[in-house]
């Protein structure tokens, strides 16, 4: 008996285990996913086109695997958004109001080099990760342009905040900073995030709405004959 009690609750554990820790929700088995714009590209598991670096698509669409990529883009925009309009704020604010209006030049440029790191670099990873398969591939995109010109904008902006005596005299301020261009790096990834949800958004639509109109249109088998048969037997 204490055997069997013993069981039950170690199963019943295991049962609150997995019902809090559900176990991460896979590709279907079997399923083919290719790209829009390059339709020879196939693969059997999700990811992004080695040529063009869209999000790839599942041949036959399924509505349950259909939103994945936009759900993704959409919290990485959101998180984006909430940590650029800081970053515009204060880069606009030093334009309207002077040099040094917050705090000094060079603390503006460390408080935006806060909000501005994690937006590039967390919000638009997956833009890197494809410009760098379209450098393994050696087929360019659009993404390549993005990840080189947010990289570059990054990087020297970061040597300005770190290292500005390290820039010429004519390239400082009054208070020894450096013009940074962390807004535009944001922005830039905030603006392309924005795209790729609208078009993963207008993509899944048209892409499941003719299947869920099908599922819906299609002729019922009909059980009422049956029953009026038993009734009048």
């Amino acid at each position: 008996m204490s055997h069997d009690h013993r069981s039950d609750a170690t199963a019943d554990h295991a049962g609150d285990c997995a019902h809090h820790n559900p176990a991460p929700k896979a590709a279907s088995p079997g399923t083919i996913y290719t790209c829009p714009m390059h339709p020879h590209v196939r693969q059997d598991a999700p990811g992004s086109c080695p040529i063009c670096g869209m999000a790839l698509e599942p041949l036959i669409p399924h509505a349950s695997e259909a939103g994945g990529e936009a759900a993704d883009m959409t919290r990485r925009f959101l998180v984006g958004l909430a940590l650029t309009v800081p970053v515009l704020g204060l880069e606009m604010g030093s334009h309207l109001a002077g040099q040094g209006w917050f705090m000094g030049g060079a603390y503006v440029n460390w408080l935006q080099f806060a909000f501005a790191t994690p937006v590039v670099f967390r919000a638009g990873w997956p833009f890197f990760v494809r410009a760098w398969q379209s450098l393994v591939s050696g087929s360019l995109n659009m993404f390549t342009l993005i990840a080189l010109g947010t990289g570059v904008a990054w990087v020297y902006s970061a040597v300005a905040t770190f290292a500005p005596d390290a820039f010429p005299e004519g390239f400082r301020e009054a208070d020894g900073a450096v013009a940074v261009y962390f807004e535009a790096a944001a922005v830039i990834t905030v603006l392309v995030l924005l795209g790729q949800v609208l078009e993963l958004r207008a993509r899944t639509h048209a892409r499941v709405a003719p299947y869920a109109h099908f599922l819906i249109s299609r002729p019922r088998p009909h059980t009422g004959s049956k029953r009026t048969e038993r009734r009048k037997t």
